[in-house]
């Protein structure tokens, strides 16, 4: 018995040594976002854009059981314990959730509403995107203000310096800054919880509202200005999807426990321990959360809640990062610059055109809004938008991919979706206050994101209409024409059925083949990764023709000759320096019979001129690579 004790306390001990470093890691980096919400949502619940309500008990109690109630639905019960077991081979998001449901959808008319649902949450993440780090860091500097009057001239300046900061660093990577932001912002919580337990033991009273009747009260007595208030109730929760969306790095496991065990109940005191400085205070309405802390304490909170907004925004920032390679790789997206800041760690990317566009998007947002408060009328329709687009996917996948019965999946999904909807329409209201930035962001992407795809589905059919099939044309080869040289030529095609025109053209200038003719098609798996065993896909079709697939997950990088380089255990041996790779260059024109409206197609035409090249995305040494234009009419 003795035995068998110690060996269980040992693998336990194992196991925890093994979790906390990804707990810490989970808390530095999954809730950097939820985790900065104090700084201004209770102030907006009562004090918001559209709506200020008398600062009495009943208001106070009000607001914090719905904040509390709102929390344990969206996070708790729906991200935690429901949406993340919904995970793609351990990844999650929004298009990795996108991918898990189309996985096992038949119907064309399902794919193409799940495709367009998977970009609009795309599309609403670049909006969110863009306002986390201007309100976050805003609201934090902000607290200069309650010190002296003297930095309120600096505020706007100071959040701008810090940004563009952020923005320069992105290229270095976040490795090194990474290993400090788990013990900063567990620092962070720790903080918010002491605060919080602070005012609450002068005034324990505040803790009736953890009874949802007091939200039920408020809503009835309050009716519309409540509806209002719903809509401010939101930025408790912005940040809910990172749970999800940084489950592939941390685990499930690490992150549930994070969030039960330190963030949720650091929250919570918090939020509370405002509501009893107001209880005791009215006045503190003008700043709750820096007017909690001691005077003495002001300038070290200041400083602290930067370097938590800083790193909020660093995870909103990465998470672009990710879910726009995701799109490169899904085909949503033309191909970008994506460059790998760490040799140990797979997800840490840079894309320079993201990060300087959202580096101007978010300074233009700073300078035109110019406070957190402004910030907030327009934050919460993209959060809410993305919360109603991930309930619609779970409830396929409850269905095609777990098996629920029709029923089952309706009462639970069909709840969430109830709720989702209630804080979508209430942050409607907020559309002319500011609401209208997030949505024409979203608007923009998602025109971009969806003309793309149409775009290439449409160049593809119109090459494949002049094709002649692969088998067909090996048939027809013979020893006397066309002529071999030596060799091996590699042409890239995304249609294996086919010959490619780059081989039509290269065989009707220079009238010859090579000795090894290999058909090569880079493909994109509706899973984050692909095992190296199934990597590789070759087929000899006779003649010294080859047929060679190439498969990535949604989450991976193409490496062209590192692929190459697999096929020797597939008998295919290639020496690079003997080895021609030929591209395709498409010039495109407008066609008069177009299937896409012709602002569309020169949207798309001018999208193709300013993707990637081909030679550099699959890292294709450009010294090898001959390049065969032609004209499309799309």
């Amino acid at each position: 018995m003795a035995t068998t004790h110690i060996a269980t306390s040992d693998s336990h001990a194992d196991t925890t040594k093994q979790i906390m470093p990804l707990i810490i890691g989970a808390v530095g980096v999954v809730f950097g976002d939820i985790g900065t919400s104090p700084l201004y949502t209770i102030r907006e619940c009562l004090r918001g854009g559209s709506h200020e309500l008398p600062i009495t008990p009943d208001n106070i109690l009000g607001v914090l059981s719905m904040i509390f109630w709102s929390v344990t639905v969206v996070v708790s019960l729906k991200y935690a314990l429901f949406i993340m077991r919904a995970d793609n081979q351990g990844q999650g998001g929004i298009l990795a959730l996108m991918a898990l449901a189309l996985n096992k959808v038949q119907s064309p008319r399902d794919r193409r509403i799940l495709l367009m649902l998977g970009i609009a949450g795309a599309a609403l993440f670049y909006g969110d995107g863009m306002i986390t780090p201007a309100i976050s860091v805003l609201s934090a500097v902000e607290g200069l203000k309650v010190a002296t009057p003297v930095f309120d001239a600096y505020v706007v300046p100071i959040t701008i310096a810090i940004v563009i900061t952020l923005f320069l660093f992105q290229s270095h990577g976040t490795a090194k800054v990474g290993a400090l932001f788990g013990p900063i912002t567990l620092v962070w919580f720790a903080v918010l919880a002491l605060l919080g337990v602070m005012h609450i033991v002068k005034v324990p009273a505040v803790l009736l509202a953890l009874n949802p009747l007091y939200a039920v009260k408020f809503v009835l007595i309050n009716k519309m200005l409540a509806f209002l208030v719903l809509g401010a109730v939101v930025l408790a929760f912005t940040g809910a999807e990172a749970l999800y969306t940084d489950m592939g790095h941390f685990g499930r496991r690490p992150i549930r426990m994070a969030w039960f065990a330190l963030v949720f109940p650091a929250l919570m005191l918090n939020y509370f321990g405002q509501g009893a400085l107001l209880l005791t205070n009215p006045a503190a309405i003008e700043n709750p959360f820096y007017l909690m802390a001691p005077s003495w304490a002001l300038y070290p909170m200041v400083a602290l809640a930067t370097l938590a907004t800083i790193i909020a925004s660093q995870a909103v920032i990465s998470g672009a990062f990710s879910i726009s390679r995701q799109a490169v790789q899904l085909g949503l997206c033309p191909r970008m610059e994506v460059r790998h800041t760490s040799e140990a760690e797979i997800g840490q990317i840079y894309i320079p055109q993201i990060n300087w566009g959202l580096m101007v998007c978010i300074v233009l947002l700073i300078l035109m809004f110019q406070s957190s408060s402004n910030l907030a009328s327009a934050y919460g329709i993209a959060v809410t938008g993305c919360l109603m687009i991930d309930t619609i996917q779970a409830f396929v996948v409850v269905q095609v991919v777990w098996g629920w019965s029709l029923p089952r999946a309706l009462v639970l999904c069909g709840a969430l979706f109830a709720v989702d909807t209630v804080f979508f329409s209430s942050n409607l209201l907020k559309v002319v206050d500011g609401g209208w930035f997030p949505l024409l962001v979203g608007a923009v992407v998602f025109v971009l994101l969806s003309t793309w795809y149409k775009g290439r589905n449409i160049l593809r059919s119109q090459m494949r209409e002049d094709s002649i099939p692969v088998e067909k044309f090996v048939s027809r080869v013979n020893d006397k024409y066309p002529m071999r040289v030596p060799g091996t030529a590699v042409f890239l095609t995304s249609d294996l059925i086919n010959i490619p025109f780059t081989l039509l053209h290269n065989l009707k200038h220079n009238k010859v083949l090579h000795e090894r003719t290999v058909f090569l098609s880079v493909a994109t798996e509706d899973r984050p990764f692909v095992n190296d065993k199934e990597r590789v896909m070759l087929e000899e079709l006779g003649k010294g023709f080859y047929r060679l697939q190439v498969r990535y997950g949604f989450k991976e990088s193409p490496n062209v000759p590192r692929a190459l380089s697999e096929c020797a255990k597939l008998d295919l041996k290639f020496d690079l320096m003997d080895t021609s790779f030929f591209l395709g260059h498409e010039k495109l024109v407008p066609g008069l019979h177009s299937k896409m409206a012709r602002w569309r197609d020169k949207l798309f035409i001018w999208m193709s001129r300013n993707a990637l090249a081909a030679t550099e995305f699959f890292r294709i040494p450009s010294n090898r690579v001959v390049e065969v234009g032609t004209q499309v009419e799309l």
